[in-house]
């Protein structure tokens, strides 16, 4: 049987690695799958390679069939007939392949070397005619070349389909591979893949993959859609359309007063500011002039986050404006260096930039005036069944007295901080600390200037996306912020609170040693530096317990301190909550009991996946949804965002369901979406995020069957919340 898989493995290799030369100038061919060579070793586990020959494709090609089986990880391993591979001297492990199925799979690659060193990949391997799988050896992300998902793949080069795997983690050590194995995580029935060359390559192809993939109007060169624009007289064309059809769907909006609250049905009392009332066993906003308001709102409204940085990678853009050229003046200067989760990693990420989508305005309106911007957009949101502006929105929607907006405190300040090992916008801030109060201070009183007295402003946001919890695969990530603060030194306020905590339950060291198990000689060994404290255990109960008091003293110190300013500098509006992404029950709990509103992001296809709604309803607390999207990538953007759809005609269909299930949980008031405009292809300068997750295109043309089907679900909302008045006769 040995024997027989070596054959069987030989014959594979030679046929991958007689087309991989024709594609890699470079290529070294080691095995062939279809005309056997007795140099590499081929096993399985819960695979089989079932015919002893190769199968002719419609291109000409022949290659070896290999099915995979249902089981947790089947898979084909290759490995030298003695000692290891020295590939000191290649870039790139490829391997040609086709998906036999009819629907895209799931591969992983593993490259082992002798010492024990492992680089992985995950490909989605597409269906579809044979090409050439490339895997580079060495750890490699869309970060390297400064953006959050991968130019698409396979890509034609040179006359051949290749796949190259855009994230490989890992190190080894090339003198001495040891190993490559292709598995498939836990199929559900038999999947088939053919392959046949096997081999190595010492090509650098990351530059020719990412090689022009933006074209003038800042859109992906290398795919076609409804609706790309193609030259400016088309962008120009349909300015005049889209504000016919605006006009006519204004006029179609329900009845409702200024702030668009809904009339002609229940009235509350008018408070003269945005405020929350429980009726009939739901929540409701409750507009200035007394009516029930559902916030349908939209984030980053906004002209002045769609740049990106073009300095170091000019070479992916094809027609970037010379100097001296109108559009040049949509140029610029940044840096978004920093230490946080969202940039770690990422290259190009500070330099020259360019607009695309100024440069786009200026086609369409020949100037850029942001007044006129700023009405189109109102009129778009308007028209679409939106009523708030969200997060990160222009501030100069506020003087314009048309749409509610919120407002974020950014809290920034030299206090203290914790970090969880998330701290994907930054670690967490150390409310025990008094610059934090001072900090807090500062932001409230400069958000609040100039609206103390706005009726527009419907509230305000205590920060956004906090790591309350460490990293879900964390055996402590639930307590995270509570065992880092233990491991901090006691100049740091937080420490100092939990030991406080911790000794006015115990009184002294025998008695935590007791609690928690554990051999303490003296209580100044916790002062220590990191002194780790044990894991919770059913059989010390104590350990969790202190943890989540030591958490609910936390989140309130927390909240409390934000509540208190705002209540001070801002008495007539709302806090809105934290916007919790990672949470954990002390901190929603916390914040139930000191904001007028709970706040979450979802990323899911329907709330009720992203949070236990039982534990919510518990609280009796407004909740409104701050965040939530879908997106795809066949629309130029390499992201599909944190919830993803197949293709851009399931996002409309998406919207709505998310929007029926919200609607469906009485303490729900709103739901906003991330974000207005498309993210640009090569990433935004904050974070590289370059995701299609807007209602509007990076050339402003709005994505129109998205809109309609956004449209048609806003427009339902009043129809299922607002009780029609019953007049008697």
């Amino acid at each position: 049987m040995k024997v027989k898989r070596r054959l069987q493995a030989g014959v594979l290799l030679s046929v991958l690695l007689g087309f991989c030369s024709a594609a890699v100038a470079t290529e070294q061919q080691l095995f062939n799958f279809v005309r056997p060579m007795d140099a590499v070793q081929v096993t399985t586990k819960d695979a089989e390679l079932p015919n002893r020959i190769g199968e002719p494709t419609p291109q000409g090609e022949v290659l070896r069939r290999v099915t995979f089986h249902p089981a947790e990880q089947p898979s084909l391993r290759l490995t030298p007939q003695s000692g290891s591979w020295d590939w000191s001297k290649q870039t790139l492990v490829s391997l040609r392949v086709q998906n036999a199925m009819d629907w895209a799979l799931t591969l992983d690659v593993l490259i082992e070397s002798t010492d024990g060193q492992r680089l992985t990949t995950r490909i989605a391997l597409p269906a579809g005619p044979a090409q050439t799988l490339l895997i580079p050896l060495q750890a490699t992300s869309p970060r390297d070349q400064g953006m959050r998902a991968g130019v698409p793949m396979p890509w034609m080069h040179k006359g051949q389909r290749l796949l190259l795997a855009h994230t490989v983690s890992g190190a080894l050590d090339l003198s001495k591979v040891s190993a490559v194995t292709l598995s498939m995580p836990q199929p559900k029935a038999a999947q088939h893949i053919l392959i046949s060359q096997f081999g190595v390559s010492s090509e650098q192809l990351s530059a020719s993959a990412y090689a022009g993939i933006v074209d003038s109007y800042g859109q992906f060169t290398r795919a076609d859609w409804p609706g790309k624009v193609k030259s400016d007289e088309q962008l120009q064309q349909a300015v005049a359309q889209e504000q016919r059809l605006l006009n006519g769907w204004l006029a179609e909006r329900p009845a409702q007063d200024k702030f668009a609250g809904w009339t002609g049905g229940q009235s509350f009392e008018a408070s003269g500011f945005f405020r929350t009332e429980k009726r009939d066993g739901r929540w409701f906003l409750v507009t200035p002039e007394g009516h029930p308001f559902y916030s349908l709102g939209v984030n980053a409204v906004t002209a002045q986050q769609s740049a990106t940085y073009v300095e170091g990678r000019e070479a992916m853009f094809a027609g970037l404006p010379q100097p001296g050229e109108a559009l040049a003046a949509y140029f610029g200067t940044a840096d978004s260096r920093s230490n946080t989760g969202a940039n770690l990693g990422r290259a190009f990420a500070s330099g020259r930039w360019f607009d695309f989508y100024k440069a786009n305005l200026q086609r369409s309106y020949s100037q850029v005036d942001p007044t006129a911007w700023r009405t189109l957009s109102q009129d778009r949101l308007q028209a679409w069944g939106f009523n708030t502006l969200g997060n990160w929105s222009e501030p100069a929607f506020e003087g314009d007295a048309r749409m509610p907006f919120s407002i974020p405190l950014s809290i920034h300040g030299d206090y203290a901080t914790i970090s969880t090992g998330v701290d994907w916008w930054g670690a967490m801030p150390d409310p025990f600390d008094p610059r934090f109060a001072m900090a807090t201070e500062r932001a409230v009183a400069i958000a609040s200037r100039d609206h103390r007295d706005n009726p527009w402003l419907l509230g305000y946001f205590a920060d956004n996306e906090l790591a309350w919890a460490g990293p879900a695969d964390d055996p402590d990530g639930r307590y995270a912020l509570a065992y880092a603060t233990l491991r901090l030194t006691t100049d740091v306020p937080a420490k100092r609170a939990f030991l406080k905590q911790l000794r006015d339950k115990y009184r002294n060291h025998n008695g935590l040693s007791r609690a928690w198990g554990i051999e303490l000689p003296a209580w100044e060994l916790m002062e220590d530096p990191g002194f780790k404290a044990p894991l919770p255990s059913a059989e010390f109960p104590a350990i969790e317990k202190d943890m989540q008091a030591f958490l609910r003293l936390y989140a309130e110190t927390y909240f409390k301190t934000i509540a208190d300013s705002l209540d001070w500098h801002a008495p007539n509006h709302l806090l809105l909550g934290g916007r919790f992404a990672s949470s954990i029950p002390e901190a929603v709990n916390a914040c139930a009991s000191l904001c007028d509103v709970l706040s979450f992001n979802f990323y899911t296809r329907e709330p009720q996946q992203g949070y236990d709604f039982a534990a919510l309803r518990q609280l009796d607390k407004p909740l409104m949804i701050t965040e939530f999207h879908f997106g795809s990538r066949d629309r130029g953007p390499f992201w599909g965002g944190v919830a993803e759809v197949y293709k851009e005609e399931e996002r409309g269909p998406a919207y709505a369901h998310f929007l029926s299930k919200a609607l469906e949980e009485p303490q729900v008031v709103g739901v906003h979406w991330f974000q207005y405009l498309d993210q640009p292809v090569t990433g935004r300068l904050l974070d590289g995020e370059n995701g299609h997750l807007g209602l509007v295109a990076i050339t402003d043309r709005p994505w129109a069957g998205f809109v309609k089907a956004v449209r048609k679900a806003n427009l339902q909302v009043p129809k299922s919340l607002i009780k029609p008045v019953v007049t008697t006769p």
